[in-house]
């Protein structure tokens, strides 16, 4: 089995650590931990991880946040990937930090990231993990909230909920979604 998970965020030094780029956080966590290198391909950065016989092929794409769906459609077409082994791991404004709700289809939210993937797809027919990111934030700010750095109390939580993503992960491809979005949500 392979499936393809797509960890959204923005490339540059400016955007890592943000809360926007969490996806890549995620994906870096993950990768870090099982001593995988990233290559620069084509509209990602791109490595694969195995684990109990599945392959995961894990982008974190360069075309930054609002154009993601370039990224996606090229790796699901070049691994042969269909669309009900993909998952795409994004920030979410509506969920208390660190947060996990994952789901097997829905709408965009107001995220630009999930809204470029289902129009380039044509569907909004994909899983996705959906990390919260909290709302402390003056009303107008949420720009320059989801692009700053995590509090200190947040990053001293961070790396288990990196932690938790990552099992997710490799649940998703040894239990299934159904059980996945059962063990993992709300937690």
């Amino acid at each position: 089995m392979k499936y393809l998970i797509v960890g959204l965020g923005n490339i540059g030094d400016e955007y890592v650590g943000t809360r926007h780029n969490i996806g890549f956080s995620v994906l870096d966590h993950l990768a870090t931990a099982a001593k995988l290198s990233w290559r620069h391909d084509r509209h990602a950065f791109v490595t694969e991880y195995k684990f109990k016989g599945r392959n995961f092929i894990l982008i974190k794409p360069t075309t930054f946040m609002n154009l993601s769906g370039k990224a996606v459609q090229y790796w699901m077409q070049a691994e042969k990937i269909s669309k009900e082994n993909l998952l795409v791991i994004c920030d979410d404004l509506a969920l208390p930090f660190g947060t996990i709700r994952i789901k097997a289809k829905g709408g965009a939210g107001g995220h630009n990231g999930l809204a470029h993937i289902e129009e380039t797809l044509q569907t909004n027919e994909y899983a996705r993990l959906r990390f919260g990111v909290g709302n402390e934030f003056p009303k107008g700010r949420q720009v320059e909230y989801v692009l700053g750095k995590w509090s200190d109390e947040q990053k001293k939580l961070l790396e288990e909920r990196l932690e938790k993503c990552s099992d997710a992960i490799r649940a998703l491809g040894t239990i299934g979604l159904g059980l996945t979005m059962t063990n993992y949500n709300g937690k």
